[in-house]
């Protein structure tokens, strides 16, 4: 029988990360939010929703930013080639305004 690698719990209990199917931290989503005072009270799904908004805006952004790299011909996804994803993408552009990406010149978008 192969070993199971990774932390396995044998009462059956899953963390909400698992539980909601998600691979973005739904208990540092909660952290930050309550780091961050932005309300008194938080609900038990505020720190699960962010996670998958979070999740969801990632892999949009990995997914054109690898449409752009196939097209330039490269094979690594670069900050450069982030920022022009975003930029060409008329819904991120309006999310993300003037965002600067780290390593890359301002240039005519």
């Amino acid at each position: 029988m192969p070993k199971k690698r990774g932390h396995q719990r044998s009462s059956g209990i899953r963390s909400r990360t698992a539980q909601s199917e998600l691979s973005f931290s739904v208990s540092h989503m909660e952290h930050l939010l309550r780091k961050g005072h932005y309300a008194q009270r938080l609900s038990s799904s505020a720190p699960v929703f962010l996670a998958a908004v979070i999740q969801d805006l990632t892999s949009k952004v990995l997914e054109l930013a690898g449409n752009e790299a196939q097209k330039n011909g490269e094979k690594r996804i670069t900050p450069k080639l982030v920022d022009m994803a975003i930029h060409n993408n008329a819904l991120l552009s309006s999310i993300f305004g003037m965002t600067t990406i780290s390593l890359v010149a301002p240039g005519p978008h």
